[in-house]
């Protein structure tokens, strides 16, 4: 009897012992392909981890995946670290307004979106407005392939900025001079760096914040003041002819830059439900992050730990303390 009494008594302490282990509270956290949303994924997945003492995984995707998984609410993506609005409003819209899946955070940063080239080469030729882009002689400072356009990056495949800065290049009058490019963002900067350096023209998509602000010496160009009924966009996911029945020739609008989660996840994980809804960074932090991150190579789990220990104050109020 002795013995079974004492076998009982250290089974219920190792059980207790194991249940915060067992109960440890989980997300998982979607990770865009954009040097600022990775950043943030790293910086939610520290604070997860240290502060909160839950398990935190990354998981690559793009927007559709993303919204998708936090729609079904399996725990599959929980997180989407990066949300811009209304770039991906097609997706707020289905899952935030109608479906009634996702939550939005009310927490955004701002963020700024336009066409740069460098310092450089725009005081060099005067360029300081997005229709000088369309001026023969910049085009052709510009033409790194001799087909007679100039080279313009537009955004990563798949991104919805993309689309609406083709239609752009379209609906300024670009498109006799400037060939807009879709390619990883990683290519872009290698493209700028060569450019600077061999004193070529270039110009590309530039948003803040953006590491590129840190990395190179860049301007961004004026554009038409932003005017709703200038700017009719769809996307792919609205209409298969989005191209053709977009319609986009002004600056876009200032942006709201949040994440967002699955609904699910506060029944799951409470606590880290409640870190999300007073998570809240400013456009100089992301810039920042990035910059850490792509610009200087350094690794992202050290970036945000680092940031966590030199800014206690806001990790205490995003987590109620």
């Amino acid at each position: 009897m002795k013995k079974t009494a004492m076998a009982m008594v250290s089974a219920v302490a190792i059980s207790f012992a194991a249940a915060p282990a067992l109960s440890a509270e989980k997300v998982n956290i979607g990770m865009p392909s954009w040097t600022g949303a990775q950043a943030i994924a790293h910086l939610l997945k520290a604070v997860v981890e240290q502060k909160i003492g839950g398990q935190a995984d990354l998981v690559p995707g793009n927007n559709a995946t993303i919204f998708q998984g936090m729609d079904q609410g399996k725990g599959d993506i929980d997180v989407h670290p990066d949300v811009w609005l209304p770039n991906q409003e097609s997706f707020t819209k289905k899952y935030v307004d109608g479906k009634k899946t996702v939550t939005l955070s009310k927490n955004p940063y701002e963020g700024n979106q336009g066409f740069c080239v460098s310092k450089k080469f725009g005081e060099a030729n005067k360029i300081t407005d997005i229709a000088d882009l369309g001026r023969p002689d910049v085009a052709k400072k510009m033409d790194s392939d001799g087909n007679g356009k100039g080279e313009m990056w537009i955004g990563a495949p798949g991104w919805a900025s993309a689309n609406v800065n083709e239609v752009k290049v379209r609906d300024y009058d670009l498109l006799p001079f400037i060939e807009p490019i879709r390619a990883e963002e990683s290519v872009k900067t290698a493209r700028i760096k060569d450019s600077i350096a061999k004193n070529e023209g270039y110009a590309f998509y530039c948003y803040k914040p953006h590491a590129v602000w840190y990395m190179f010496d860049v301007k961004m160009l004026s554009e038409p003041k932003f005017d709703p009924a200038m700017y009719k966009m769809l996307q792919p996911s609205d209409s298969p002819d989005w191209y053709k029945k977009s319609k986009v020739a002004t600056k876009d609008a200032l942006k709201n830059v949040q994440i967002a989660w699955s609904n699910s996840l506060k029944g799951r994980s409470p606590a880290i439900t409640e870190f999300f809804e007073r998570f809240q960074l400013t456009a100089d932090d992301v810039s920042n992050f990035a910059f850490q991150i792509s610009g200087k190579g350094r690794n992202p789990a050290e970036v945000a730990s680092e940031w966590i220990k030199k800014n206690p104050k806001r990790v205490d109020a995003w987590l109620g303390l």
